[in-house]
């Protein structure tokens, strides 16, 4: 009985790990995206800041 258990909590850990790192790689796109729309958008409306939207 104990095996057979351990062997589902394996399954569900590891089902859930896919599926968070799934979720974390399209939220990483989307950061992606945002990050080249907001500094294309940026860079065009503002030439004389050289361009940089974030305060680094």
């Amino acid at each position: 009985m104990v095996p057979i258990l351990l062997v589902l909590l394996l399954v569900l850990v590891l089902f859930g790990a896919g599926f968070a790192l799934k979720v974390l790689w399209w939220i990483a796109l989307a950061v992606l995206v945002l990050w080249v729309v907001g500094f294309l958008v940026r860079g065009t409306s503002e030439s004389g800041s050289r361009g940089r939207w974030y305060r680094w």
